[in-house]
């Protein structure tokens, strides 16, 4: 059977991926010494660029070091080093896919023991319950410092785009700064931007255009937008069509649809307010429905482990398949799908009762496999969940130790 999926696919600006398939962002957490890519996410990605995939979009990179997700994570900033990463766009792109650069404020999404500035557009701390005290309490950002981080932005992507970078994506989903400014439940705002939708969204079409115009030619730009964010009274499917239509007048290249945040993470198919969603392919219909109203190439992601699946995808006329856990359990997938179609990865399922601490174990076992590979060895593929969240946590606290250190120095 001839599968649509391995076809190649020319994007707006006249770039063409070798297939439909992208390795979509996870955080991978294996910077090198001062936040920068080494030789284990260098291995890494050359693993995954010998199984066959079309396009990698990184793990999140952030435009301010003082603003980070995790320990471990990289940033590209105005005096960073360019060489490790050109030498990481080398080790993904030997076999002629591209890579883009996924760029990242988190906003309120920082640990409190990480320290460093918590920034959103309301003074809301997330709310984990129980364990909302991991996380640092922000305070609402300034007109001063959305105008900061909106220069970040444009400095990250430009200066990513000299390493090398095929392309960039800015990261306006899962609750991090752009997606909070989104929701009317975490901008709770009384100027320019907050209240309407229009005024919301206003910081991510600021972004966009800043970054699209400082863009060289040829370099793609994408957005990761949340289809909705599975929590009542929150950023919706109306208004994510909304965001689609207006960026296509940006003349963006690619619109990634994803779903959720910490608070409802339904990017690991849970949510908040009670939707189901489906178990393959979780943000399908959303996407379909965005993509008939649309001339924007859209990709979705979530869940995707077969190939009738990830043809499904297609044929709904959504025109690129992000797979993220697939191929962090198997780098081989889109070359093995080509000779053996019935090739599936099994992930393994975590239902603990704590629903927050079952959705960090299986980031864990996650990152446990990414981690094999940058070493150069093979997936583990029944790892212990436990097991692998215990290594996970006594890593991430070194790795905070270190950081912390770094930052008071900076």
């Amino acid at each position: 059977m001839n599968h649509k999926i391995f076809t190649p696919f020319t994007l707006p600006n006249g770039t063409v991926l070798p297939n439909r398939i992208a390795k979509a962002a996870m955080e991978e957490n294996m910077a090198a010494p001062g936040h920068l890519p080494g030789e284990e996410i260098c291995q890494l990605y050359n693993t995954w660029a010998k199984g066959g995939t079309g396009l990698f979009i990184t793990g999140n990179v952030m435009v301010d070091h003082r603003a980070m997700t995790g320990p471990g994570g990289i940033a590209l900033e105005l005096d960073t080093p360019l060489e490790p990463f050109k030498k990481w766009v080398a080790a993904a792109t030997q076999y002629d896919a591209k890579m883009w650069m996924q760029i990242n404020h988190p906003g309120r999404q920082v640990y409190a023991a990480m320290g460093g500035k918590v920034l959103s557009p309301s003074d809301i701390a997330l709310n984990m319950g129980k364990h909302s005290h991991l996380f640092g309490k922000p305070t609402a950002i300034t007109e001063a410092e959305i105008n900061e981080v909106i220069e970040r932005f444009v400095t990250t992507a430009t200066r990513a785009a000299e390493a090398g970078f095929h392309g960039v994506q800015i990261h306006a989903a899962h609750g991090y700064l752009i997606s909070q400014f989104l929701s009317p439940l975490t901008n709770q705002r009384q100027d320019k931007w907050g209240g309407s939708l229009e005024n919301r969204a206003r910081l991510l079409f600021e972004i966009v255009t800043a970054v699209k115009n400082a863009l060289p030619a040829g370099v793609a730009l994408a957005v990761k937008l949340n289809s909705a964010d599975f929590q009542r009274g929150g950023f919706d499917a109306n208004d994510a069509l909304e965001i689609v239509k207006q960026l296509e007048g940006l003349k963006i290249d690619l619109v990634e649809l994803s779903g959720g945040s910490y608070e409802s993470p339904a990017m690991q198919g849970g949510t908040a307010d009670g939707r189901t969603l489906a178990r393959e392919a979780y943000f399908l219909e959303f996407a379909k429905e965005i993509a008939e109203q649309t001339s924007l190439p859209i990709m979705t992601t979530g869940g995707i482990t077969r190939l009738p699946i990830a043809q499904k995808v297609i044929d709904e006329g959504v025109e690129i398949v992000g797979i993220g856990r697939a191929l962090a359990f198997n780098p081989e997938l889109p070359k093995l799908w080509q000779t053996s179609p019935d090739t599936r990865v099994t992930i393994p399922e975590i239902k603990w009762k704590d629903k927050t601490i079952a959705s960090v174990a299986m980031m864990a076992i996650t990152k446990r496999q990414l981690h094999r590979m940058g070493k150069g060895k093979p997936p583990k593929l029944n790892a212990s969940p436990l097991f692998s969240l215990i290594a996970d946590h006594m890593r991430s606290q070194k790795l905070t130790k270190i950081y912390r250190k770094a930052y008071q120095k900076s």
